[in-house]
């Protein structure tokens, strides 16, 4: 009894090792068979080269400036009588916004403001009558000194002639002075007298243009707003904003370019000019500044240049974010190619052209380029087929029905075959 199942476990354990081999060889088999079925074959994508108009150009990103918008403001306090206007009318230079009824602080205010006035254009006044005093003397002085030297026969050296030409040159002096001083006075008249056009009820256009953000309701009370002064602890008056005058003037727009294309950018420059706000519109333009200083911000260095448009638009606001692209050179039937078929080694240019289904690799001469094409200036000729790409074509074929239908047992194929084709773009 022992003996025979000792037997039998043998038996088993001889079959367990014949189904490994058999696995073994299965599995070698079925490898075999997909890498033999793996094929790779590849597609090329090509465009002839053509003759057309090519424009290159620099890209950069800016915003409009707030040149052409007048900022209407007032100090004055109490309840809006009237507002004039509305978002959208234009106005002339001195005509009414607004009128306001003025409450005890603001007369106060205005009182106070228009005092100053009179006393910087007392102060003006003044400037001019000494500017008068101080020629006169100055006159005077010049005139001694020729009389003297014709009378007493001066010479540079004697100590009359100095005296006398001293007191010429601190006359000049003292005159040319006060032309300074005169400046100095009319700067304080024309702040006093914008401080007191802000204190008083009637608020006017402070030049033509089309009203914008008007911020007052009639009805509404106006309060005072203080802010602390800069180097003390007083107070001063802020202005609030009540109205902007948008001047119906073409917008300026600053971009900032990069050290390696402000170097190509000039003034009068054309440039097409867009906006994220605006996105079925195009505007045109023109370079009118150009910095060569620069700023730095993180390492990084940046050059504004601003662009004037060749149109006004109401819809373009001051701060609106805008894209220029700047036209350096245009030209017209010249040989273009897709700037991908243009590849770069050891400094030279080369493309890859189809010539009766073979590639043949080229040495070109490339010119000017735009974001997607590049000018060919040598190397090729109208018509000639450059490679722009290749697809890469893998091609897997696996044998159906059974595992054992190969030739390696000595047997034909069973059943059809199925092909898998994967396709992977470059």
């Amino acid at each position: 009894m022992n003996q025979i199942i000792g037997l039998v476990i043998r038996f088993i354990a001889k079959f367990k090792i014949l189904i490994l081999i058999l696995l073994i060889i299965i599995g070698g088999f079925l490898a075999f068979k997909i890498t033999q079925g793996q094929k790779t074959a590849s597609t090329t994508q090509t465009q002839k080269a053509e003759k057309g108009t090519l424009v290159s150009s620099v890209s950069a990103s800016g915003t409009v400036l707030s040149t052409n918008v007048f900022t209407v403001s007032t100090q004055s306090t109490g309840i809006v009588k009237k507002v004039y206007v509305k978002d959208g009318d234009k106005v002339e230079k001195g005509q009414k916004i607004a009128e306001i009824t003025l409450d005890q602080d603001g007369q106060q205010k205005s009182n106070s403001s228009f005092s100053s006035y009179l006393s910087a254009k007392n102060s003006t006044d003044s400037a001019y009558t000494s500017q008068l005093t101080l020629h006169s003397q100055m006159i005077l002085a010049q005139q001694k000194l020729a009389d003297d030297i014709e009378a007493k026969n001066l010479n540079p050296g004697d100590q009359l002639y100095m005296q006398d030409y001293g007191e010429k040159v601190a006359a000049e002096t003292k005159y040319n002075n006060q032309q300074s001083v005169i400046e100095q006075a009319k700067i304080a008249l024309g702040s006093a007298w914008v401080s007191y056009q802000e204190t008083l009820p009637t608020i006017t256009a402070p030049a033509s243009g089309i009203v914008r953000s008007v911020g007052l309701v009639e009805g509404t009370t106006i309060e005072s707003q203080s802010t602390a002064a800069s180097s003390t602890s007083s107070q001063s008056t802020a202005s609030q904003t009540v109205v902007v005058i948008q001047k119906e003037e073409n917008p300026i727009v600053a971009v900032n370019l990069t050290e390696m294309d402000i170097a190509k950018v000039k003034v009068d420059q054309k440039a097409v000019i867009t906006f994220d706000s605006l996105t079925d519109k195009t505007f045109s333009g023109q370079v009118v500044t150009v910095d060569r200083i620069g700023e730095i911000a993180s390492n990084v260095t940046s050059y504004q240049v601003r662009i004037k448009l060749d149109t006004f638009s109401l819809e373009i606001l001051p701060n609106m974010a805008a894209t220029a692209n700047i036209i350096l050179e245009t030209k017209n039937d010249v040989l273009i190619i897709p700037s991908s078929a243009i590849q770069v080694q050891n400094s030279q240019s080369y493309v890859k052209t189809l010539v009766n289904g073979q590639e043949k690799q080229v040495l070109v001469e490339t010119g000017i380029s735009s974001d997607a094409q590049t000018e060919i200036i040598s190397g090729l000729q109208e018509g000639d087929e450059v490679i722009t790409a290749t697809i890469n074509q893998n091609s897997t074929a696996t044998s159906g029905g059974s595992i054992f239908g190969g030739s390696i047992f000595g047997g034909s194929s069973v059943g059809g075959s199925t092909n898998r084709a994967t396709f992977t773009g470059r």
